[in-house]
């Protein structure tokens, strides 16, 4: 298969068309690019989950591309969910609701719940008005691969495996969805991400985490299997002086470390993300990526737990099978 990579209406107008054919079609969001189908073709769903290698009970995201085409897809829109969408739709939020017969089985795996997101991404909410339908899509990466912010990262993975990649340039904030959690009686974070727990607290008063380390069903992606994890080894490092260490104890490694600022490193290779939280959030999965073509061992700086550097630290800890020093 020949995988094009075309960019504005030209794209746009291609991806429906595919879409609409019952193809699969690798999409821009500001979180990361998705590898999209047609939520209500079961065989189209299928080509997402034999593209990627993906468990078939890894349920996927329902993306809509206005307010109004979610009261199709579940079964009631509460009060609750109505404060949720008002405060961050468009925006990096997944929002999982009982889902309507609408939405088949081989979307949720099987689940009685779905989970909804509206990109902020103008050309990923052009794309799916263009299609028509919902679009059901999990990252646009093989299974256990570093999530692609790129059109590029997408080809590296994808290449003869989809017809088509809507390149819209770099994904804005860098990391998969928030997904919540409301069909519980507190709403409860599945997935942490650009939008924190205090900003759902401000909205919706009490909100949980998921604490639960042994999962034997998926609620929401990325949580049961390996996710993010670059092709080299890589470490977590809870201080300076213990990355210098490591970094100087595996020179036989061609080692790199991913950081905030290259100051403390001397002349050590170093990929540098920025003092904010923000930057380090946008260009983690660039720097994993580049951390993997040029080097055989990746020393992560920990980036704290709290708000957006928590939502880093939990894809790193994933990325790195938590192997922290």
């Amino acid at each position: 298969m020949d995988t094009k990579v075309l960019k504005g209406q030209e794209a746009i107008r291609l991806g429906a068309e595919l879409i609409n054919n019952g193809e699969i079609v690798a999409f821009p969001t500001e979180t990361v690019y998705g590898l999209g189908a047609n939520a209500f073709n079961e065989v189209a769903v299928k080509k997402i989950f034999e593209a990627k290698g993906r468990p078939q009970d890894n349920p996927l995201i329902v993306h809509v591309s206005s307010k109004e085409e979610i009261y199709p897809l579940v079964e009631e829109v509460d009060a609750r969910c109505e404060k949720l969408i008002d405060a961050f739709m468009p925006g990096p939020i997944t929002i999982i609701m009982k889902k309507n017969s609408s939405i088949p089985d081989s979307v949720t795996a099987g689940l009685p719940n779905v989970g909804i997101r509206m990109p902020l991404d103008k050309t990923a909410r052009e794309f799916i008005h263009a299609s028509h339908c919902p679009i059901a899509a999990p990252s646009a990466n093989r299974s256990t691969r570093i999530s692609p912010t790129l059109a590029e990262h997408v080809l590296e993975d994808m290449n003869g495996r989809i017809p088509l990649i809507i390149d819209g340039g770099d994904s804005k904030v860098g990391i998969e969805s928030t997904i919540v959690d409301m069909t519980s009686e507190v709403p409860t974070i599945l997935r942490p991400g650009a939008i924190t727990m205090d900003m759902l607290r401000n909205v919706l008063g009490d909100v949980n985490t998921f604490e639960k380390k042994e999962i034997k069903v998926a609620l929401a992606p990325g949580m049961k299997y390996k996710h993010y994890a670059p092709k080299c080894d890589m470490v977590i490092a809870s201080n300076t002086d213990k990355i210098i260490l490591e970094y100087d104890n595996n020179l036989d490694k061609n080692p790199i470390i991913i950081c905030r600022s290259a100051m403390p490193y001397g002349n050590r290779r170093v990929i540098e993300l920025g003092k904010s939280d923000e930057e380090v959030c946008r260009k983690i999965y660039g720097a994993l990526h580049t951390g993997e073509q040029i080097s055989g061992y990746i020393i992560a700086e920990d980036f704290d737990d709290d708000g957006i550097g928590g939502s880093v630290m939990n894809r790193l800890n994933k990325a790195s099978g938590g192997r922290k020093i």
